[in-house]
């Protein structure tokens, strides 16, 4: 019996209807799906004026096919600087590697350094589409749609994992924090 202090209070487990992540999707306690397409990043300011333009009006034209509701999400993932800068420093160690490539490669790992045992935390940054979903033949369909809109777009999307779904709920709940969902013994 909870104490009188918390009568009417609600907790989390009684707003998250949450059943389970699996197959790339978060199963709802109401059977639907929320269900995503991550969008690898592209820096559109660094290419020519005409090829930007084109980016941001086929990505517009393919917003504007979406018959249903979508979220645009932006996820910060912690990333591991020790592992980054031991790719870079495989990179560096090449001996084919254009002189001017190995400059800036080598200029990277300077400045990932300066993260090392700094007190930043060091995050990617990662964008989703996502959306609800009850039946199971629509799901496959507005995956694939998502897929092929941002490729005419020219950008490049691949559905969400597990791991993606679990990141998207750590940092809507706990700012980035790492979640486990592990099921507990009794």
């Amino acid at each position: 019996m909870k104490n009188d202090i918390y009568a009417g209070r609600n907790y989390s487990e009684d707003w998250i209807p949450i059943k389970q992540i699996a197959n790339g999707m978060i199963e709802l306690d109401t059977n639907e799906f929320v269900c995503g397409v991550k969008v690898q990043p592209r820096n559109i300011f660094i290419v020519p004026q005409q090829e930007r333009t084109n980016v941001i009006n086929n990505l517009s034209s393919f917003y504007n096919t979406l018959d249903y509701e979508f979220w645009l999400v932006i996820v910060n993932r912690p990333v591991d600087i020790a592992a980054y800068i031991a790719r870079l420093q495989v990179l560096e160690n090449s001996n084919t590697m254009h002189p001017a490539i190995k400059k800036m490669v080598n200029e990277d790992i300077a400045k990932a350094n300066q993260f090392v045992g700094s007190s930043y935390n060091v995050t990617d940054t990662e964008y989703y589409f996502l959306f609800k979903e009850k039946k199971p033949e629509l799901i496959e369909k507005k995956l694939n749609d998502i897929i092929g809109g941002l490729s005419g777009a020219r950008l490049t999307g691949t559905r969400a994992t597990n791991e993606d779904m679990r990141m998207i709920l750590d940092n809507f709940f706990s700012d980035c924090k790492s979640t486990s969902f592990n099921s507990v013994g009794v």
